[in-house]
């Protein structure tokens, strides 16, 4: 099982941005995915995350300018986030658990990606 994260980079405060996170090795539809984020010096701390129904749920922080999302055909999951702020630089990761119920959980998740890059500029 692989799941590979890209889109991150550096962007500007305010600025949007959408992850992507392509599994291989899986059969994509029967895994609820997750995101999750880790700032430096700081716990990996739960972002969103979409169900196998596409059920989705947000952590209260992001959740007015988060969208996550799934395209079963492509067996990718994305993550969109606007009006960024610095305090949304971080290591995105996303994950994938064959649990029904896919959320905040860190431990309900079988299989992790290394990880994208955000950086938001002031």
């Amino acid at each position: 099982v692989q799941l590979v994260e890209s889109g991150g980079g550096v962007v500007q405060a305010g600025d949007s941005l959408r992850l992507s996170c392509a599994a291989s090795g899986l059969h994509f539809s029967y895994f609820g995915m997750g995101w999750f984020r880790q700032a430096p010096g700081q716990e990996r701390e739960f972002v969103g995350s979409i169900s196998q129904r596409y059920d989705t749920t947000y952590a209260d922080a992001v959740k007015a300018r988060t969208t996550i999302s799934r395209d079963n055909a492509k067996n990718t999951a994305y993550l969109e986030m606007n009006s960024l702020k610095p305090e949304d630089t971080a290591i995105y990761y996303c994950a994938a658990t064959i649990s029904t119920s896919s959320g905040p959980s860190y431990d309900v998740y079988d299989y992790w990606g290394q990880g994208t890059q955000v950086t938001v500029s002031s």
